[in-house]
């Protein structure tokens, strides 16, 4: 089944695959790695560089929210295009930061290309193209941003050895623009928003028309949506303020200074295991189903941190982490799908996306602060902690309200 999958619709599953991995030039993990480089060379703070980063992710954010639902409007090729256009020149210009107005916009740039606009296009275009196997197509997409966060440390910790942090931001822009665009050409040209899995499509397109497709405005009316938020938003925001500010915590446990990016292998590889694993629950029992464990491995990978100093202690708390990460990209990636249909899913994953994009602003404003003001990691894992067990008993609470809305059968 596995192997019929993939060779049937290969082409928007590797499309799918690339483009998340190369979202890693905007995530949260990747800039950290540039982190004690740039506050070095611009002279700034913990602290400063949390509120610049905060602020500019905040903006990429509400910019997701428009540009975003574009996808809804254009063809994928066209829509792909641009989004790794924009990624290459974000790349490009962050090369050339020299002060704190430069750093906010190169982030900007880089959050909204990287993290949201190239997520983005990789998760809609697979939830919607795919039903009876979303769940197993997102947990093979998703792998891509695990073998970059798998690879990419490590690569990036040892290139910065000898070459300077700036021309390695330029080497990215050009590999992104020679590569990109022909490949993207190659696997989606055909594909379209009523594009389906080629596998039993006549009893997939009967599934997908019996289930309501909400808009984004009756998904903002909706009491669930509400409920669901702070179970979404919980790892977002806890992972980033963590890695965002990795260099804090490992002088702070007094660890080896590459050990949260080495750490990532086990991150990494917990993901991707948790990836393939969620992906066949959720073709299994549904997402929705699922849905109330989303955080306990982020509580588990809290506790360890609040708790331990040992150095082998890292990768089991990353490894919690990974674990939880995993869980998200499929489940909220199917979630959205399986309980508002899929006719307006770009719209509603600029949303959400813009709200999870929002949620990393926050934690680089907030652990930043809370750093500065001279809260140990321990006391701002026990904080986050708190808030990821009522996140959980918010779900459980309200779990027998998430179901789909059936459109009537004539």
């Amino acid at each position: 089944m596995i192997i019929d999958i993939l060779r049937s619709n290969f082409k928007i599953i590797i499309f799918g695959f690339v483009f998340t991995f190369f979202s890693c030039v905007g995530q949260s993990f990747f800039i950290g790695l540039f982190n004690s480089n740039i506050r070095q060379e611009l002279n700034i703070t913990h602290g400063e560089f949390g509120a610049i980063y905060g602020i500019a992710t905040l903006c990429s954010s509400l910019t997701l929210i428009w540009l975003g639902k574009k996808i809804d409007d254009l063809k994928l090729v066209n829509y792909s295009f641009l989004v790794v256009v924009f990624l290459s020149l974000a790349a490009l210009f962050f090369s050339f930061i020299n002060g704190l107005i430069f750093l906010a916009i190169g982030v900007f740039f880089l959050r909204l290309s990287g993290q949201g606009l190239m997520a983005h296009t990789a998760s809609v275009a697979i939830s919607r193209f795919f039903d009876r196997s979303r769940g197993k197509a997102l947990s093979y997409v998703w792998v891509g941003m695990s073998f970059g966060e798998f690879l990419l440390p490590v690569i990036i910790v040892y290139f910065l050895t000898f070459i300077y942090w700036r021309n390695l931001w330029q080497g990215f822009a050009i590999i992104i623009i020679l590569v990109l665009p022909i490949f993207t050409y190659l696997t989606i040209k055909e594909i379209g928003i009523f594009s389906r899995e080629s596998k039993n499509e006549e009893n997939v397109n009967k599934n997908i028309e019996t289930i309501k497709s909400w808009t984004r405005r009756e998904v903002l009316k909706d009491l669930k949506f509400y409920s669901i938020l702070p179970a979404m938003l919980a790892s977002s925001f806890i992972i980033t303020g963590i890695v965002i500010n990795q260099t804090f915590i490992v002088e702070s446990k007094e660890w080896e200074k590459f050990a949260i990016a080495k750490s990532f292998m086990v991150y990494s590889i917990l993901t991707v295991a948790t990836l393939f694993f969620s992906g066949f629950l959720v073709d299994k029992f549904t997402s929705k189903k699922i849905f109330p464990l989303l955080n306990v491995p982020l509580l588990l990978s809290l506790i360890v941190l609040a708790i331990f100093d040992h150095p082998y202690s890292v990768f089991v708390f990353m490894g919690f982490m990974g674990i939880s990460n995993g869980l998200t990209n499929v489940l909220m990636s199917s979630f959205w799908a399986e309980i508002y249909g899929v006719n307006y899913l770009g719209s509603i994953k600029a949303l959400t996306g813009s709200l999870m994009v929002f949620s990393t602003a926050l934690a680089t404003v907030v652990f930043g602060v809370l750093i500065d003001l001279g809260y140990s990691i321990e006391n701002i894992a026990f904080l986050c902690s708190v808030y990821t067990g009522i996140s959980i008993a918010i779900v459980f609470i309200f779990q027998n309200t998430y179901k789909p809305v059936l459109q009537n059968k004539t």
